[in-house]
């Protein structure tokens, strides 16, 4: 209970004009923390939806797989440019960043990250270095500006901070693939 209460928390304050308007101004805060912390949110919030709902989860998302397509289809929807642009445009666009980051993609997160397989989590980790690599790229040489509400240095920044977190990914790969942990135990 003590995790729901704390992604509950960290929701509110997401939400709150002040926080929401001071993350929203800067395009890589934008999208590499306030969006991931909605996310996180979800993921703390999931453990009170698997302890109310069991059955639920059990039988619609069973093997971690429909929870991880879902989660990965929202990711996806929200690197998109023009989605990031529209969130601060449209009110709808922006209450429904606040529901499905944390409802439809940390919630589902956290009921299928421990049912995947290794193998599973691997293939989803270099899907998302690989989507990370192009997105970065993208925002990083595109001469033109893909969000009208942020500037061309800050879709340049944004897509630094992808390539980086690619990288980041990689190595962990690396570092799981050469490092056998029970030598460590």
């Amino acid at each position: 209970m003590n995790q729901f209460i704390y992604g509950l928390i960290l929701f509110i304050v997401l939400a709150l004009p002040p926080v929401s308007n001071l993350l929203e101004s800067i395009m890589i805060v934008h999208m590499h923390m306030q969006m991931p912390l909605l996310v996180v949110a979800g993921f703390f919030m999931g453990h009170y939806f698997q302890l109310r709902f069991p059955e639920f989860f059990q039988r619609w998302n069973e093997n971690g797989i429909p929870g991880i397509l879902l989660f990965t289809i929202i990711m996806i929807y929200w690197m998109i440019p023009r989605t990031m642009d529209e969130a601060l445009t449209m009110q709808s666009v922006q209450l429904f960043k606040f529901i499905s980051l944390p409802f439809f993609a940390g919630v589902p997160l956290r009921d299928s990250w421990p049912k995947l397989s290794l193998r599973g989590k691997n293939i989803l980790i270099t899907g998302f270095t690989l989507m990370f690599i192009g997105m970065g790229l993208l925002y990083v040489l595109s001469p033109e500006q893909l969000c009208n509400n942020y500037l061309l240095v800050e879709q340049i920044t944004l897509g630094w901070g992808f390539i980086t977190m690619a990288i980041c990914m990689v190595i962990y790969l690396a570092y799981k693939t050469f490092i056998n942990e029970a030598d460590y135990e």
